[in-house]
């Protein structure tokens, strides 16, 4: 796997954290997968007292990667970077191998009728819990930084 590309905030001396992680596209993955990135962010106090908003985004991009990105097919693989720097802000980067989609297309999960859907929130809910949300590749890499 190649190193994460890390933005100009996160420079190579600066960070406390990098992690790389893969796990097969299978709901079942994604909880240890979180639960473990967690377990060391929240030990070196890498976004302290943002926690839970780290990590309910990073179980929603995975979940993204894995349902919609991979089609639950576990014989393909999801990635997943994570780097750390020392004023404590945090990126995450998350691939998947799909084809990609339009994030500019999703509907808005809180006008009108989708209110009563039962998906379709999670990237309305990475853009709220964290501070910058990319996509890249086509929509088949999200990067979110928390500062």
């Amino acid at each position: 796997m190649q190193p994460a590309s890390v933005p100009k905030i996160f420079t190579q001396c600066d960070l406390v954290l990098k992690l790389s992680v893969t796990l097969a596209a299978n709901k079942n993955a994604i909880d240890p997968v979180v639960q473990g990135v967690m377990s060391v962010v929240r030990q070196i106090k890498c976004v302290d007292g943002r926690e839970d908003a780290v990590e309910l985004a990073l179980n929603e991009a995975l979940a993204n990667a894995v349902v919609h990105g991979a089609g639950s097919d576990p014989s393909k693989i999801i990635e997943c970077d994570v780097a750390c720097d020392e004023s404590g802000g945090m990126l995450i980067v998350v691939r998947d191998p799909g084809k990609g989609f339009d994030p500019g297309s999703l509907p808005n999960p809180i006008v009108g009728e989708n209110v009563y859907c039962s998906h379709g929130r999670g990237i309305f809910l990475i853009n709220q819990l964290m501070d910058e949300v990319k996509f890249l590749k086509n929509g088949t890499e999200i990067h979110m930084i928390k500062r």
